[in-house]
């Protein structure tokens, strides 16, 4: 065994992402400064979670941390999947931040996967379970991601600050390698669908937010269904709250999705602020939500911009070919995802920006990543 070479990185930015890429080019990273001049220095309580998900899933991957948490050092192994694997995410992010990368992973996986997931099913900062069962996954099939075994099952919920709820995440393996696309054509929005839910709270909030949202909704089109869904007992999890998650689907098969949920802050938050914060009323948020929506499908592109840098990785991943694709305006999360591609996968982006529209074509070529690790029969 010869020395590990180590690609040196700074900061906490993007750890998430940067671990996921490191996992997928087989490149071990060694990251210092990790939130240094900050009054809690070192890592998140969520990053730590990631941390031992991903040595969960795959095999031989080296973790090493310093005693205050400040200085990284991973060496990633062979994705392995399996099944019946459980994970407790915690309650300081919810399952939406864990996951992007388990999606990712599990496609390159020696087995399909599955796992289950506990923890906040639903809160304001990461996408919801809902947006990933209803916009993501249908995201994957673009990329020739076999749709047999591929769901995700929404067994309990959970809201901050203590969660309780649980998933049941299933991913297939890509037998060689993903597909290259080719997806400028946004098409129409035809219709609009969504998924309210209540946990430990009145079922009424749920009608309440349904009927702000198609207020504004109805002005512009008439196919708008949101479903309730309330939770009592085991399955509400173990605080109370509401929320809502939205999707539009146009003529040519793109899903825009947008969605919010209200619960009380967690401790460390409040602790920031020393002030509780009052929630929004159930009205507000069916229209804020709404209005979040059509702000999305406004900006224009074949997907919202949450989804820009799960996007832009699925197109780095393709095999040798070019991959074309439009999105609204560049968000912050779609920026950094580009530079991370490009340093850790070495795929460059051409961005042309389409005056007409507002919107942005990318293209790229792929690294062509083959799924080695399966069993070839």
């Amino acid at each position: 065994m010869g020395k590990t070479t180590y690609m040196r990185l700074k900061g906490s930015k993007n750890l998430r992402q940067r671990l996921l890429l490191s996992t997928l080019a087989c490149t071990p990273v060694l990251i210092e400064d990790i939130r240094v001049n900050e009054t809690w220095p070192g890592l998140r309580p969520h990053e730590v979670s990631l941390l031992r998900l991903l040595e969960k899933i795959c095999d031989d991957c080296v973790v090493e941390i310093n005693e205050t948490g400040t200085k990284l050092k991973y060496k990633p192994g062979i994705v392995m999947g399996g099944k019946h694997l459980v994970h407790d995410c915690g309650v300081s992010r919810s399952i939406g931040y864990f996951l992007e990368p388990l999606i990712v992973l599990g496609l390159f996986g020696k087995k399909p996967l599955s796992i289950r997931l506990k923890g906040i099913t639903n809160d304001s900062k990461d996408p919801s379970v809902d947006t990933f069962r209803s916009t993501t996954l249908p995201m994957l099939k673009r990329f020739g991601v076999p749709s047999e075994g591929l769901e995700l099952k929404i067994e309990s919920r959970g809201c901050a600050p203590h969660g309780g709820g649980e998933v049941c995440l299933s991913i297939p393996i890509v037998r060689d390698n993903l597909k290259a696309v080719s997806w400028i054509d946004e098409g129409m929005v035809k219709r609009i669908r969504g998924v309210s839910f209540s946990a430990r709270v009145s079922v009424q909030f749920e009608n309440t937010m349904i009927h702000a949202a198609r207020g504004i909704f109805n002005h512009l089109l008439p196919d708008v269904h949101i479903f309730t869904d309330h939770k009592a007992g085991l399955q509400a999890g173990k605080s109370p709250g509401y929320g809502i998650s939205l999707v539009a689907e146009t003529t040519s098969g793109c899903f825009i999705s947008a969605d919010t949920a209200v619960s009380y802050a967690r401790d460390e938050e409040e602790m920031e602020e020393n002030v509780k914060k009052e929630l929004m009323p159930p009205e507000d948020v069916g229209e804020k939500i709404a209005s979040v929506l059509l702000g999305e499908i406004e900006q224009g592109g074949v997907v919202d911009s949450t989804h820009q840098g799960l996007l832009f990785l699925l197109c780095a991943l393709c095999p040798q070919d070019v991959s074309k694709v439009r999105v609204g305006k560049l968000s912050p999360y779609g920026i950094e995802s580009l530079r991370n591609i490009r340093d850790f996968l070495g795929v460059k982006f051409v961005i042309k920006p389409d005056p007409s529209t507002e919107t942005v074509i990318l293209k790229c070529v792929g690294c062509g990543l083959k799924n080695l690790s399966r069993k070839v029969s």
